[in-house]
């Protein structure tokens, strides 16, 4: 499929709780899945700027704590009109059961390995991940008795090397973040179920539209929709997609009891942001795409990583699961963290900031920021050059986004 197109023709099979059509395409589906109107008969969705609910009687009350009145609300840390808006339609865009909205992307990951691990469990998680991703399963999860392994997650047969009796969980990112590594999900998927184990993917670089992992096998989706679900720098936020039996059982008291939850407020201005996700997402595609060709063919650039090249080794694993390249790439430049660094002086439009997935087109050297708490000599066996960027494109001119970084690369050597 053409990378200036990539899910036009897509029409999503599951519409879980939309109140609409099957078969709708994923366009439509971000505009109108999980609205709910008031009496007033709204026309953007309504936002319930509330703390607490009040009922009708003590009897009301009654059925409501008891889980006997299940549209009715209690509580805004534990539910709400509008954040349900939003879980519902993204559950609708990814095909999943249920859908529970946090207050950022990392607690979301946290809920997910929290609510369903326990002390002297043990996860298996491919190696390269975003930074906080790291830290949790590598220092947190072991303060409470979850122990994890970290492996070249591109082989097969490393995720059945490091199995043990007591392995519960596997964690991935694809893409991850910041190499754009792949991940074929679905063999993975496969060998954590032979052991008894579930597949947890992060899919913040893929998002519902261009990637949807659950359709692949696995059992449980998380999202910083801080990134391309808002779009525009304005609000953070996270959601766990997976069952209706892993959110009722695992999921339900954590985020009840521990408060993560999504401001009412944020929820709907994700909601405005998943309006245009399919327009954005397709632009930014292009633009990443061209700046991938462009900076192949630049001296000085020693490689460019990014899913939608036809030359990329895991060209395999990208048509079996994406639907396009998205908007993330990473690039090196010779000279390491100097050139990096004169690089980004050196532009005008891309913006230095450790945030992807907006707007605006943005940069960031991992090597000091993101993955800045890791040793260089474990960036390096991940892939984490000094020389690094990793680059979001967004939504300029492609010509005028072209120059910019052309220029920045010739001003870097």
């Amino acid at each position: 499929m053409p990378v200036d197109s990539p899910f036009d023709d897509e029409r999503n099979e599951v519409a879980v709780g939309s109140g609409l059509s099957d078969h709708l395409h994923s366009e439509t589906l971000a505009v109108h899945a999980g609205g709910m109107r008031t009496p007033f008969g709204e026309t953007s969705e309504a936002l319930f700027l509330t703390q607490g609910f009040v009922y009708p009687d003590m009897e009301s009350a009654e059925r409501r704590f008891a889980g006997e009145d299940p549209d009715g609300f209690i509580y805004s840390r534990f539910s709400n009109p509008t954040v349900s808006m939003f879980e519902q339609r993204m559950a609708t865009l990814d095909g999943a059961e249920a859908a529970r909205a946090t207050g950022t992307g990392m607690a979301a990951v946290a809920a997910a390995l929290l609510g369903y691990l326990k002390a002297g469990d043990h996860v298996i998680t491919s190696r390269v991940l975003f930074g906080s991703c790291a830290v949790i399963l590598g220092e947190i999860l072991p303060k409470f008795g979850v122990e994890s392994t970290f492996i070249d997650g591109t082989r097969p047969e490393n995720w059945r090397a490091a199995l043990r009796p007591n392995t519960r969980a596997f964690f991935i990112e694809s893409p991850a973040n910041p190499t754009t590594e792949l991940i074929d999900i679905a063999d993975t998927a496969d060998i954590a179920h032979e052991a008894g184990a579930i597949l947890i993917v992060d899919n913040a670089l893929g998002t519902p539209l261009i990637q949807n992992p659950l359709q692949h096998g696995a059992d449980v989706v998380t999202y910083s929709a801080t990134k391309h679900i808002d779009g525009q720098g304005r609000c953070l936020g996270g959601l766990v997609l997976a069952s209706e039996e892993f959110i009722e059982t695992h999921l339900k008291n954590y985020l009840r009891h521990t408060g993560p939850a999504l401001s009412p407020f944020n929820a709907w201005v994700l909601l405005k942001g998943l309006e245009t996700l399919p327009l954005r997402i397709a632009k930014q595609a292009r633009n990443a795409r061209a700046l991938a060709d462009a900076l192949k063919r630049l001296p000085g650039v020693t490689q460019v990583l990014y899913p939608g090249l036809p030359d990329n080794p895991q060209a395999a694993i990208f048509k079996k699961q994406m639907k396009s390249g998205g908007s993330v790439l990473a690039f090196e430049l010779e000279g390491g963290k100097e050139a990096a660094f004169r690089f980004g002086k050196a532009l005008e439009l891309v913006r230095i900031s450790n945030n992807f997935g907006d707007a605006k087109s943005l940069v960031t050297h991992p090597a000091t920021t993101t993955h800045q708490r890791f040793s260089r000599e474990e960036r390096e066996a991940i892939g984490i050059s000094e020389g690094m960027l990793r680059l979001s494109a967004g939504l300029e001119h492609q010509g005028d986004l072209i120059n910019d970084v052309v220029s920045a690369v010739k001003s870097a050597q």
